[in-house]
C-alpha cells in the first residue's frame, strides 16, 4: 500500500497542465522518430530491418517490466518522468548523429519503459477517487492525438528532411522535459524499498501467477495482448503494403494510415463510453471478433480511399474492445494487486505479445512472402485466437 495521501488537486491546475504538456510532447516524439527511423533503414536499402526496429523498442518493456514499477514508486515521479525524457532524448540525438537506428531507438525504448509507470502513477497521487477517472480520460486523450499528430508529423517531415524531423523530435522532447519541471515534487510512494534484482522479480512473478489466476484479469491481459501485437505489427506492415499494393512510395502516405487507425480508435473508444460499461463487458468481444475479418480485407483493397476507411474501421474495432477491457484490468487490479502492478503486467504481456507479432512478421517478410500473403495469414490467425478467447469467455461456467 501507498504510505502517501492524495493531494486532490484541481484537473486543470498548473501540476495537470505540466503533466499532459510532457505527456502529450513526449508521445508526439516517440512516434516521430520511429517514422524517421524507419526512413533512414529504408534509405540505406535495408527494408527487412524496420521490424527490428520496432522490437528494439520493444525488448526494454520486457526486460525491465519488474523494475521500473518500484523505481516509479520510490522516487518522486515528476523527477522520474524527468529522468526517462532525457533519456529518449539521448537517443534522439544519437539518432541523429549516425549511430545505429536500433541501437538509438533501443535507448529511446527504455527511456518509455520508465516513463510509463510514472505518468500513470502520479495520477493517483494528484487527485481524488471523484476526479481520477476524468484525469486518466484526459490522459488517454491527450495520448492518442500525440500519436496520430506524431505520425503524420514524422511520415510529412521524413519526405520533406531528415534534418528537419530530428529537429522536431529533440525539440518536442527537449520542451517535454522542461514542461517535467512544473509537475509538483510529491513524496515517493513508496521508500526503502529494495531494489535487489531477485527479490524484484520474485515479487513481480508472484503478482503475474495473481492476476493470471483471476478469470476476469486473465481475459484481459490476454485480449489487450493480442490487440497491441496485431496493431504494432499492422503498422510495421503498412511500410511494405502500400508500395506493393498502392503503388506509393512515400512515408507519408503509410503515417497516414496509421493515423487513420488512430481516429477509428478514438471513435471506438467513445461507441465503447456510450454502450459499454464493466457490467457488460462480454460486448468488447463484437470489437474484437471484426478486427480478424478487417485486416483480412486488405487482401481486397487495391487503392488509397477505400484503404482510409478501412484502417477507420480497423481502428473503432480495436478502440471497441480495448478500452472497455483497460478498464476492467484496472478494477480488478486495484481489488487486488493494485492499479501499477497491475499495469506492470500488463505492460509486461502486451510487450511480449508485440515482440512475438512483430518477429513472426519478420520471419515472413524475411523468406520472401508477399505482404498480401502475410496480410491474409495475419487476419486469419487473429480472427481465431479471438474467436477461441471469445468462446472461452462466454462459455457457461
Amino acid at each position: 500500500m501507498s504510505n502517501t495521501k492524495q493531494v486532490d488537486m484541481q484537473l486543470m491546475s498548473l501540476g495537470m497542465v505540466a503533466v499532459l504538456t510532457a505527456q502529450f510532447l513526449s508521445a508526439l516524439a516517440d512516434n516521430a522518430v520511429l517514422i524517421a527511423a524507419i526512413a533512414i533503414v529504408k534509405s540505406r536499402g535495408l527494408p527487412n530491418l524496420v521490424p527490428l526496429l520496432q522490437e528494439s523498442f520493444l525488448v526494454p518493456f520486457i526486460l525491465l517490466a519488474p523494475f521500473v514499477g518500484q523505481l516509479a514508486d520510490s522516487f518522486p515521479k515528476g523527477r522520474v518522468m524527468l529522468a526517462a525524457n532525457l533519456l529518449k532524448l539521448v537517443g534522439a540525438l544519437g539518432m541523429m548523429a549516425g549511430v545505429n537506428p536500433l541501437a538509438a531507438y533501443a535507448v529511446i525504448g527504455i527511456g518509455a519503459a520508465m516513463y510509463s509507470p510514472a505518468k500513470y502513477g502520479i495520477l493517483a497521487q494528484m487527485f481524488g477517487p471523484e476526479k481520477l477517472v476524468r484525469a486518466n480520460g484526459m490522459m488517454e486523450g491527450s495520448t492518442i492525438v500525440a500519436i496520430l499528430l506524431g505520425v503524420l508529423l514524422g511520415g510529412w517531415l521524413a519526405d520533406y528532411s531528415m534534418q528537419w524531423a530530428f529537429a522536431g523530435v529533440v525539440a518536442a522532447y527537449s520542451v517535454a522535459a522542461l514542461a517535467n519541471l512544473f509537475i509538483p515534487r510529491l513524496p515517493p510512494e513508496k521508500t526503502g524499498e529494495s531494489f535487489h534484482p531477485l527479490l524484484l522479480l520474485k515479487k513481480f512473478a508472484g503478482v503475474l501467477v495473481l492476476l493470471s489466476r483471476n478469470k476476469d484479469a486473465r481475459f484481459t491481459l490476454l485480449g489487450t495482448s493480442v490487440f497491441w501485437g496485431s496493431g504494432t505489427t499492422l503498422r510495421l506492415m503498412l511500410f511494405a503494403w502500400v508500395p506493393a499494393v498502392l503503388l506509393i512510395t512515400d512515408n507519408q502516405t503509410p503515417a497516414n494510415l496509421m493515423g487513420a487507425v488512430s481516429v477509428g480508435i478514438v471513435l471506438g473508444a467513445v461507441v465503447a463510453g456510450l454502450w459499454i460499461s464493466l457490467a457488460n463487458v462480454n460486448r468488447a468481444l463484437l470489437g474484437g471478433l471484426l478486427l480478424g475479418p478487417a485486416v483480412l480485407a486488405l487482401a481486397f483493397v487495391h487503392s488509397l480511399y477505400p484503404a482510409y476507411v478501412l484502417m477507420v474501421a480497423i481502428g473503432l474495432c480495436g478502440g471497441l474492445f480495448v478500452v472497455p477491457l483497460n478498464a476492467l484490468l484496472q478494477e480488478r487490479g486495484h481489488e487486488s494487486v493494485g492499479a501499477g502492478n497491475a499495469l506492470a503486467v500488463q505492460n509486461f504481456a502486451e510487450n511480449i505479445a508485440m515482440l512475438l507479432f512483430v518477429g513472426a512478421y519478420s520471419a515472413t517478410a524475411a523468406a520472401g512472402m508477399p505482404v498480401q500473403a502475410a496480410a491474409v495469414w495475419f487476419g486469419a490467425i487473429m480472427l481465431v485466437i479471438l474467436g477461441v478467447l471469445a468462446a472461452s469467455r462466454l462459455r457457461p461456467k
